[in-house]
């Protein structure tokens, strides 16, 4: 898939070379913003749940959800140097530590450490797209549809050991008035 995002992004920016000079406007410069703001403290939130966890495969997603953020944070800290943008403050990585040693009142669970996870990825899709949306300049739109991508491609994988584990939080199923009922 990312070959496919790589060709795709190479064929738009073969139409827009001249596009990209233009200075971003207010709601570009903003969305970046905040952005790294929530890629930032998520990478730190999550590096908090790795060492509060002793589950292995939840220990594994939450490093890639922690390398996805990181390498994001990096790649928007470039581009917003390049247009001059400043960065927000952002909190400073987590040391490694010992999840037997986090204290029983302060350590969250498996499942709170997922669902936390698995809402700032949902709450960073729905940034991205909405910073798409918004983006007049296409390197900038680019942007965000390779960061979207990449939390989808995270997310898909993320839900399934969620499901497994019993973590998904699914809602009732939705019955309409008037269905007709499925014969069995």
């Amino acid at each position: 898939m990312p070959d496919l995002l790589q060709a795709l992004k190479n064929v738009v920016q073969s139409f827009i070379k001249d596009e990209n000079k233009t200075p971003l406007h207010i709601g570009e410069a903003m969305g970046c913003w905040i952005f790294l703001a929530l890629a930032g403290e998520t990478q730190v939130q999550t590096e908090a749940g790795i060492n509060s966890t002793t589950d292995s495969e939840l220990r594994k997603a939450l490093q890639e959800g922690v390398n996805m953020f990181r390498s994001q944070k990096e790649r928007i800290i470039a581009f917003m140097r390049s247009e001059g943008i400043p960065s927000p403050p952002l909190s400073e990585s987590k040391p490694i530590s010992d999840p037997n040693s986090v204290p029983l009142g302060v350590k969250l669970t498996d499942d709170e450490l997922a669902n936390s996870l698995k809402k700032k990825v949902s709450m960073a899709i729905t940034n991205c797209s909405e910073a798409a949306s918004q983006s007049l300049r296409s390197d900038v739109s680019l942007m965000w549809a390779e960061f979207l991508q990449e939390h989808i491609t995270f997310l898909i994988t993320f839900k399934s050991l969620m499901r497994k584990r019993g973590w998904l939080k699914v809602p009732p199923p939705y019955h309409p008035a008037g269905l007709p009922k499925a014969e069995k």
